[in-house]
């Protein structure tokens, strides 16, 4: 998989066309073709920026998109894949959640910073990988020393040579001891650090960047710990220790810039709901006017610099994909200046019965196969016939029909209370093939469906 570094790509996202990104966003999500080929465009387009010269660069800003489209049609999950393809550090808000009370409008910048965490964590664990087998020498060394005796002193007539080969051949035996877990009954003591969490609460709901103070700083021993001993099992101990010499072999003043780099140059921001706040002022209640939310998200998605515990982090170059049903409302009543930050506009159909077949058996981690492998776990053979298959797509349908169109949600659903019974009895059942078909799937929905009452409650 494609790692996204600083002022270059890996040469496998490199090669990925736009018809290869949208083949791999295939194997996930089923239809929705312009919006695949949407983000694919935007995807292959920060790809060719980076060959750019840097002056034409910086002013090439990502054209940001709008998803238009009911619940439960893809809409979050192909910005999610598309985030994983290109191994970016992806981050998704609802823009509904900065309308509630107490929400001011400098907390939008939050996002970044959440932004700017996720990044930190990619790039840390990159380096996890990088230095994992010398901080894994590293640990077994610092365990044999306890576990080994103290090295007796060369005896006066005993050649210094001789004595430390022999001291080496004893650690290389326990070593191996180690290695096998013939070991792994042992008990051993280790300091320990503990970790310290001062209650200590500044403003609020606000953060330690907002009131432009770092404790950690000011107060290093508040936030030290303690160090303890303690006792715990060889494989324990090894664990705490790897992780220990992970820590220390890990520079984190450049993963926390490679992050900021990261962040800046390919962050996804996926802004879910923000039918949510469009429109003017709400003529009742106590919340937070939509349209001053809209303000807020507007420097942002801009270009603007957020302040954050790693640095000061740029939003210009952030990928924004926003979505929403935008069923009361519509894109046009978005203020002006926030619609002309979402050029690209794609709208997503409405998922019907042959999408749901093709969801429930098509992408990789398809329903079908989902539930066939937790029953494997009991030893049930499960399968699914065409027939059952296309029965339930038929029900799922038919309730969102009747009720409120969740789209492929629904599917889940039905499925939960098609397999109520083989879930509940699995692990006591005789016969452990079980075919699904549809009579079966008629015998456990049939009833519930018909009654419309009964499938608002349960499905």
């Amino acid at each position: 998989m494609a790692i996204y570094l600083p002022e270059t790509i890996q040469a496998a996202a490199d090669t990925l066309t736009p018809r290869q990104i949208v083949a791999e966003l295939d194997k996930y999500v089923v239809g929705q073709r312009a919006a695949k080929r949407a983000v694919a465009i935007a995807l292959r387009n920060r790809m060719r920026r980076q060959k750019l010269s840097p002056e034409l660069a910086e002013e090439i800003a990502p054209k940001n998109i709008l998803m238009i489209g009911p619940t439960g049609v893809g809409k979050t999950e192909i910005a999610r894949r598309l985030a994983r393809l290109a191994q970016s550090p992806f981050l998704k808000v609802e823009a509904s959640k900065f309308t509630e009370v107490g929400y001011v409008g400098r907390d939008v910048e939050s996002m970044v910073r959440d932004l700017v965490e996720l990044g930190v964590d990619m790039i840390r664990e990159e380096r996890r990988e990088e230095v994992r087998v010398k901080a894994a020498r590293n640990a077994e060394d610092r365990l044999l020393d306890v576990l080994l005796p103290p090295a007796r002193p060369a005896a006066p007539d005993e050649d210094p040579a001789a004595h430390r080969d022999s001291q080496s051949r004893t650690r290389e035996h326990f070593r191996e001891q180690l290695r096998e877990g013939r070991l792994d009954t042992r008990t051993v003591e280790l300091d320990v650090r503990e970790k310290a969490f001062p209650s200590l609460e500044i403003i609020s709901g606000t953060s330690v960047e907002e009131v432009d103070i770092n404790l950690k700083d000011m107060l290093p021993g508040l936030f030290q710990g303690k160090n303890k001993r303690r006792k715990m099992k060889v494989p324990e101990a090894l664990d705490y220790l790897k992780q220990e010499e992970e820590q220390k072999l890990i520079d984190m003043d450049s993963v926390a810039k490679a992050a900021v780099v990261r962040v800046e140059q390919a962050g996804i921001i996926f802004v879910d709901e923000i039918d949510k706040i469009a429109g003017r002022e709400g003529s009742h209640g106590p919340e937070v006017s939509r349209e001053g939310v809209q303000r807020d998200i507007l420097p942002i998605v801009e270009g603007t610099t957020v302040n954050t515990k790693y640095g000061m982090v740029r939003t210009d170059h952030i990928l924004f994909i926003a979505a929403g049903a935008f069923h009361v409302s519509k894109p046009s009543d978005l203020i002006p200046e926030l619609q002309g930050r979402f050029p690209i506009r794609v709208e997503l159909e409405q998922l019907g019965k042959d999408e749901f077949v093709r969801i429930l058996t098509e992408p990789r981690s398809a329903l079908v196969k989902q539930y066939t492998a937790l029953m494997e776990t009991e030893g049930i053979d499960l399968t699914f016939t065409d027939d059952a298959i296309r029965k339930i797509a038929d029900f799922a349908t038919l309730v969102n029909e009747r009720t409120e169109n969740i789209g492929a949600r629904r599917l889940h659903t039905v499925m939960e209370k098609l397999l109520d019974e083989i879930s509940f009895e699995g692990p006591d059942l005789a016969n452990k093939t079980v075919a699904i078909d549809e009579d079966y799937v008629a015998k456990m929905l049939a009833d519930i469906v018909k009654n419309e009452d009964l499938s608002r409650y349960i499905l």
